[in-house]
């Protein structure tokens, strides 16, 4: 059988290219009604139609955690994705990203699309990554959005019970009168601790050698053996050994006492404006809408007031009553950026 072949294509007056024929403005005008009628009848069937789902979200948000499975971070964002996937009603789902003092999951972060889908938890070392390393790949504050800070921590300063010194003034004067140093264990150049016990050093003006390590166990376990004998920790998992008389607390690094160990005085009573504290916040891609930096904003806080996730957080030593908001939390972080950036350079701390 032979195939069909179409007739010659003509182009009529009107200017209208077809197949078969010349096609007038008088056989256009004709048409006109029928297509007409027939659009109409389109949008009525398009009206019809259910309405669409809801807006923001319709699937799962990721929630990057810039640190390993098992400490702090992890447990914060756990702790927060569970009541945030109630909220949401969309899994937000934990994906652990460690590594270079959480700047490789910031980079992804920042490098992901911004329409709420990918969110990351970060802490303290992201206002310090900016001093230390010069080519992040990311802006701190362009490519990424602010939500809301989490909480903030204070750490202890501890030393062995074999030291003579029972204050903090007694310290630095005994610091200051031995022919031999005395060694601060901490955790190395982008952490806090490490960061503590070098204003310290500054503050008072003592040359306190700084030993780095890898981790907090390793540094806490050589301090109780007495290897070296003092160290900044985070207060909640420092007070143990301190109760079991393993190791003596001296002073916390909050501006004020903390309600986990209201004795202690701070290190700002010897040390005037002496301030170091661990904190956590939320943050999106930058160009996220407002509209959804808003609502991720408001889950996270319901999440936060809830009452099993105050008492976890309470158990943990963080307080949840700071910068809470896009806004707030933007100007906290500029001021964190700027305040550890200046610390840094005048400290000489590098990075590891």
């Amino acid at each position: 059988m032979a195939a069909a072949v179409a007739g010659p294509r003509a182009v009529g007056r009107s200017g209208y290219v077809g197949h078969g024929g010349p096609t007038t403005h008088r056989a256009h005008r004709a048409r006109l009604p029928g297509l007409l009628a027939l659009f109409c009848l389109c949008g009525g069937m398009a009206a019809a139609q259910p309405a669409p789902a809801p807006g923001y979200p319709v699937r799962p948000i990721k929630l990057i955690v810039t640190y390993p499975p098992g400490g702090g971070n992890d447990i914060i964002a756990r702790l927060l994705a569970q009541k945030m996937s109630l909220g949401m009603g969309q899994p937000v789902v934990v994906e652990n990203i460690p590594g270079a003092a959480g700047t490789i999951g910031t980079t992804r972060a920042a490098k992901a699309a911004p329409d709420g889908y990918t969110i990351v938890l970060v802490s303290t070392p992201f206002a310090m990554a900016p001093a230390l390393y010069p080519e992040l790949g990311y802006d701190t504050l362009k490519d990424l959005a602010p939500i809301t800070v989490v909480g903030t921590a204070q750490n202890v300063l501890v030393v062995h019970p074999a030291l003579p010194v029972k204050s903090v003034a007694e310290l630095i004067a005994y610091a200051k009168a031995q022919p031999v140093k005395v060694n601060a264990g901490t955790l190395g150049g982008a952490t806090t601790q490490h960061l503590a016990a070098a204003l310290f050093n500054q503050a008072a003006r003592t040359d306190i050698l700084l030993v780095p390590y890898k981790g907090s166990a390793p540094a806490m376990n050589d301090l109780i053996g007495g290897q070296v004998q003092m160290m900044f920790n985070a207060l909640p998992s420092t007070m143990p050994q301190v109760a079991a008389g393993r190791l003596r607390a001296l002073a916390v690094t909050g501006l004020q006492r903390s309600a986990q160990a209201p004795d202690l005085p701070t290190l700002a009573e010897t040390l005037p404006g002496f301030e170091i504290v661990t904190w956590w916040g939320l943050l999106a891609p930058g160009k996220t809408p407002p509209a959804v930096l808003e609502r991720l904003n408001r889950e996270a806080l319901k999440a936060l007031d809830q009452p099993d996730v105050a008492a976890k957080l309470a158990e943990m030593g963080v307080a949840v009553d700071v910068a809470r908001g896009p806004a707030a939390f933007g100007a906290f972080m500029r001021t964190e950026i700027t305040r550890w950036s200046d610390l840094i350079r005048t400290l000489g701390v590098k990075a590891e």
